[in-house]
C-alpha cells in the first residue's frame, strides 16, 4: 500500500477521479483499425431534455458491465454515445420558457424559435451525459452524436427521399392520434391510457320506413353527428332482417345503411354499433371495407366543426355531448343512461384527451419493410431475451399498419417536401424555380431514431467506424418501445445496410416503486438515482440495481443498494488485510496453491469466473450479482481470509486470488475495484484495462470436503452458542468423534472458540455434522439444558400460535378482499415472520437433544 490509504473507503469522495482517469487514458475511444474483434452496443439515446432516472441507471449499468467485460477480454469495444432531439418534449420545454417571458412560438416565428431551441440545448442538453459519466458508464464520449446534428440530418433526409422514391412513403388522409393540446399527430408512445367513468348512452335510431327503431349504445354521443352507418354482426340473428335497410340519424336527418361486419361484438351494448369513420380507428377500418363516407365533426382545434351542424359548431366535445343528450331527450329518443368505466387515451405531453381524427399526413407503408424484419427473428438471426418478447414483436409486426411519420411541430427534421400548386417535390435539397413552399411539418422522432445504429457511425458515408462496428452486438432496451424503436431499427437496418442492426435484444426489467406502483415524480413514487449515488456511491447503486433486476418487473429495495455498499466495504477491507499480510498482484503465472485453504479458494474463484461468464452471456445480471456477492462476502472474506489470519493460507496466493476477484467484479463495481487495485503492490495500469479474471484451478474434491467439514463444524458450534445464549468469547471444550472437523483442527478451534478435550461430562451436548459429531461443554460448570429446553418450548408455542392466527386472517376472504392492501400485506409478513421463528426454535430444540 502507499501508506496514504484511509482505513475506511469513501466512495462518494473517491469515485469522480476514476471517471476522469478512464477518459484521460483514451481507452473509451474505439479504434476501428486495432485488429481486435469488435463488440458494439448503441445506447438507447436518452432525450436531450432528460435527467437520469432509475430506468436509465439500470439499463446503462447492464450495458456498461457488458462493455467492460468485453473490453477486458480483448475486444475493441464501441459503446455508441448520444442523445435524441425529442421533438415534442424539447419543443414543450422551450415553449414553457417563452411563456415565462409572456410570448409564444408564433409571436417570434419559426426561425427564431428554432434558434431558441438550439440555445436551450447548448445550455441544458448535456445534463444526462454528465450523469451517465457519474454512474461510471464508459461510453465513447469522443464520438457523441445528436439526432439533429448536421451529418445525422443528412442521413435522415436520404432515407426519407429513398423510401419515397421506392413508393413506401406517400401522402394520404388517414386516421391518426391527434393531440388537440399540441395541435399535432402523436405516436402511440405519447399516448397514455387512463381509466375513466363515462355515461353509456342508449339512443334510438328510427327505421326510415317507420316500422321500428334500432338502439345503439355509445359513450361519445357527440360523435353521432358524424355517423354514416349502423353495423351489426352477420351472425346475430336478432338483427339479420335489418341488414340492407336504413335508419334515420336523429338530430341530423341523414339516412344511414344498416351493414353487417364481423367486428361488431354481439355482447356489447345492444349489439348494434354506430359507425363514425372519421373519429374511431375501428370505425375507420369498417368504413373503408364498406365504402362509407367519413364526416369530420371534431376539428384539429378540439372543437366541433361546421359539419356537426350550426347548433353544435364551435362547442367542445364535452359541451356538445351535453347538448346532444338534451336534444335527444326532448325528442324522446334516449333509451337509457348508465355509468360505464373504460380506458380512454390521453396525451402524455399536453394532458389533452387524444382525438382519433382523419388527417392529411405523410405515411410510410410498412408491409414490405416488415417482411425481412419478421424473417430475421423467425430464423434466429435476432434473438430476444426473455424469449417471450420475440413473440410480442412478431405479433405486432404481423399486424403492422401504415406509420404516420409527419408531426405538426417546429422542432425536428423538417420534411424534405415542397409544394407548388398541385405539384409535389421530394428531395434532399430545395427544387429549382420560383413558387415552391416547403411543408412545415417535421418527422416523427422515431423516424430518425430508427437509423441510430448506423447513422451514428457515419452512414451514408462509408466510414471506417461503419465498416468495423456495424452491425452492433446487443441492444438493451425497455419493452414499451419494442415496436416503436426496436422494430423500426430492424426494418431500417435491413433496408439500408442489408444486415440486422444487432443479433441480441435484451429487454430489461422495470424497477417499480417499493409499493408496486410505477416510479413517477407526479405520483410521488419516483426515487432519484443521483441521490442514492450521493449517499451510497455509484458502485452500490450499480450492484443493487443488477441484483434487483430479473426477467420480471421488480419492486425497488434500498436494502439491495445497502448490500452493494457493504460489498464495497468488504472489498476495501479485504485488500488492506491481504496487502498487510504480504499479498501482491502482477504474478506472471498464478502461484501454485499448496495449502488446503488455498486449493479450496482457487477452485472457488475458477468456478465463479466460469459461471459469471455464462450468466453475463445470457444477460442474467441478478444471479451474476448474487454470485459475486457470495464469492466475496462468504467464501473469500468470511472463510478464506479468516484462514489466512491463522496461517492456513499463503499471502502470495491470497493476493493473486484477490486480483482475479477484482477483475471479475470490475464490470459491475468499477470504482472500488480500481481503488483496491491501486493499493496492491505489483499492480500496473488501470483495472479497466486488466485482462479478465482467469480460471486457473480445477475442482479439488479433497480441499472442498475439508473446508466444508470445517464450515459445518464451526457453524454447528456457533448455532449451539446462539441456542444457549452464550457469547462468542465464552470458552467451550469439545471432543471430536469421527472426522467431524476434517484436517483443519487448529482453524476449527480458533474460529469456533473451543479447546479440544477428552474429559467431558456425561451431560455434554452433541451436535452432528455430515462427517461425524462433536460433544461440547462449557469450560467451567454445566449448562442447565432442562431449563433452556423449557424456555425454548414456551417460545415455540407462542410463535406457532401467532402463525396460526395470521394464517387464519389470511384465509378469511372478507378480510383479504375488504381490508386495506397495506393491512393484508402486514398480516402476510407476520405469517412469514412467525413461521421462520418457529422453524428456528424447532431447530434449536433439536440441537439440545432428547429431553
Amino acid at each position: 500500500m502507499t501508506g496514504r490509504e484511509p482505513a475506511r473507503y469513501d466512495p462518494v469522495a473517491d469515485e469522480q477521479r476514476w471517471v476522469d482517469a478512464w477518459e484521460a487514458s483514451g481507452v473509451l475511444r474505439a479504434d476501428p483499425s486495432s485488429g481486435k474483434p469488435p463488440y458494439t452496443i448503441a445506447i438507447p439515446p436518452p432525450n436531450v431534455t432528460g435527467a437520469l432516472h432509475m430506468g436509465h441507471a439500470l439499463n446503462n449499468t447492464g450495458q456498461d458491465a457488458l462493455i467492460r467485460h468485453h473490453r477486458m477480454a480483448g475486444y475493441e469495444t464501441m459503446w455508441i454515445c448520444g442523445t435524441d432531439h425529442a421533438g415534442i418534449a424539447t419543443q414543450a420545454q422551450v415553449e414553457k420558457a417563452l411563456a415565462r417571458d409572456g410570448v409564444n412560438r408564433r409571436d417570434i416565428g419559426r426561425e427564431a424559435f428554432i434558434e431558441r431551441v438550439w440555445e436551450w440545448r447548448a445550455e441544458y442538453g448535456g445534463t444526462i451525459i454528465g450523469q451517465l459519466r457519474r454512474l461510471g458508464a464508459t461510453l465513447d464520449y469522443s464520438r457523441e452524436r445528436f439526432t439533429m446534428d448536421e451529418a445525422y440530418a443528412k442521413a435522415v433526409l436520404r432515407v426519407f427521399v429513398d423510401l419515397y422514391e421506392k413508393g413506401h412513403i406517400y401522402r394520404d388522409n388517414y386516421m391518426v392520434n391527434w393531440d388537440p393540446g399540441l395541435g399535432s399527430a402523436i405516436s402511440d408512445l405519447e399516448v397514455e391510457d387512463r381509466e375513466v367513468t363515462d355515461s353509456l348512452v342508449r339512443i334510438a335510431y328510427p327505421l326510415t320506413d317507420g316500422s321500428g327503431e334500432v338502439v345503439v349504445a355509445t359513450v361519445r354521443p357527440e360523435t353521432m353527428l358524424g355517423d354514416t352507418a349502423v353495423a351489426v354482426n352477420p351472425d346475430d340473428e336478432r338483427y339479420a332482417h335489418l341488414v340492407g335497410r336504413t335508419v334515420t340519424l336523429p338530430l341530423v336527418g341523414r339516412e344511414l345503411p344498416v351493414i353487417a361486419d364481423e367486428y361488431v361484438k354481439t355482447d356489447f351494448g345492444t349489439g348494434c354499433l354506430k359507425i363514425t369513420p372519421a373519429h374511431d380507428p375501428n370505425d375507420f377500418e369498417i368504413g373503408r371495407r364498406h365504402g362509407l363516407e367519413a364526416i369530420s365533426v371534431i376539428g384539429e382545434d378540439g372543437r366541433m366543426t361546421a359539419a356537426a351542424g350550426e347548433r353544435y359548431a364551435g362547442l367542445t366535445p364535452a359541451e356538445c355531448a351535453e347538448r346532444v343528450m338534451d336534444d335527444l331527450n326532448a325528442q324522446g329518443l334516449l333509451r337509457g343512461i348508465e355509468p360505464y368505466t373504460h380506458v380512454v387515451p390521453y396525451s402524455h405531453r399536453s394532458g389533452a384527451r387524444v382525438e382519433p381524427l382523419i388527417s392529411l399526413q405523410w405515411f410510410c407503408d410498412m408491409k414490405a419493410l416488415a417482411e425481412p424484419a419478421i424473417a430475421a427473428v423467425r430464423d434466429g438471426r435476432v434473438r430476444f431475451t426473455p424469449a417471450r418478447w420475440g413473440d410480442v414483436y412478431l405479433r405486432w409486426m404481423d399486424e403492422i399498419r401504415p406509420w404516420c411519420v409527419s408531426r405538426q411541430l417546429w422542432w425536428g427534421h423538417q420534411l424534405p417536401v415542397w409544394y407548388r400548386g398541385d405539384e409535389v417535390y421530394v428531395g434532399a435539397s430545395a427544387p429549382e424555380g420560383d413558387g415552391w413552399t416547403r411543408d412545415p411539418d417535421v418527422l416523427d422522432t422515431w423516424f430518425s431514431s430508427g437509423l441510430w445504429p448506423f447513422a451514428t457511425l457515419g452512414w451514408p458515408e462509408d466510414t471506417p467506424e461503419l465498416e468495423r462496428f456495424y452491425p452492433t452486438n446487443v441492444l438493451s432496451t425497455a419493452r414499451d418501445i419494442i415496436f416503436l424503436w426496436v422494430a423500426r431499427m430492424m426494418m431500417m437496418g435491413l433496408e439500408f445496410r442489408g444486415e440486422v442492426p444487432f443479433s441480441d435484444v435484451y429487454i430489461h426489467s422495470v424497477i417499480q416503486a417499493p409499493d408496486g406502483r410505477r416510479m413517477s415524480k407526479s405520483l410521488g413514487t419516483g426515487i432519484d438515482p443521483l441521490e442514492l449515488i450521493a449517499e451510497h456511491g455509484a458502485d452500490a447503486l450499480r450492484f443493487g440495481l443488477l441484483l434487483m433486476s430479473s426477467q420480471q418487473d421488480v419492486r425497488f429495495s434500498v436494502d439491495a443498494i445497502r448490500q452493494g455498499r457493504q460489498l464495497v466495504t468488504k472489498l476495501w477491507n479485504a485488500t488492506r488485510l491481504v496487502v498487510a499480510r504480504g499479498g501482491r498482484a502482477g504474478h506472471a503465472q498464478a502461484p501454485v496453491p499448496r495449502t488446503v485453504a488455498d486449493r479450496w479458494m482457487a477452485a472457488r474463484v475458477s468456478l465463479a469466473v466460469e459461471e459469471a461468464g455464462r450468466l453475463l452471456a445470457g444477460y442474467q445480471f441478478s444471479p451474476m450479482a448474487k454470485l459475486l456477492y457470495e464469492l466475496v462476502f462468504d467464501d473469500y472474506c468470511d472463510w478464506y481470509l479468516e484462514l489466512l489470519k491463522r496461517d492456513e493460507a499463503t499471502p502470495e496466493v491470497a493476493g493473486d486470488l484477490l486480483e482475479q476477484i477484482l477483475a471479475l467484479v470490475h464490470p459491475v463495481m468499477p470504482f472500488v475495484t480500481e481503488a483496491c487495485w491501486e493499493q496492491m503492490p505489483g499492480a500496473e495500469g488501470l483495472m479497466i484495462t486488466h485482462v479478465p479474471a482467469r480460471a486457473s484451478a480445477g475442482a479439488d474434491a479433497a480441499a472442498e470436503a475439508a473446508v466444508t467439514a470445517l464450515q459445518e463444524a464451526v457453524t454447528a458450534v456457533r448455532g449451539l452458542r446462539n441456542t444457549l445464549g452464550l457469547g462468542p468469547r465464552e470458552p467451550l471444550r469439545a471432543a471430536i468423534d469421527g472426522d467431524a472437523v476434517g484436517p483443519l483442527t487448529g482453524a476449527f478451534c480458533a474460529l469456533a472458540g473451543v479447546e479440544i478435550a477428552d474429559d467431558l461430562p456425561e451431560d455434554a451436548m452433541v451436535v452432528g455434522t455430515a462427517t461425524g459429531r462433536l460433544r461440547v461443554a462449557r469450560a467451567e460448570g454445566t449448562v442447565d439444558v432442562a431449563a433452556e429446553r423449557e424456555r425454548l418450548t414456551k417460545d415455540l408455542k407462542r410463535a406457532e400460535s401467532e402463525h396460526r392466527r395470521a394464517e387464519g386472517m389470511l384465509g378469511n376472504e372478507r378480510f383479504t378482499s375488504k381490508a386495506p392492501p397495506e393491512l393484508v400485506d402486514a398480516e402476510r409478513r407476520k405469517a412469514e415472520r412467525f413461521a421462520a421463528e418457529a422453524a428456528d426454535l424447532r431447530a434449536r430444540l433439536e440441537a439440545l437433544g432428547p429431553g
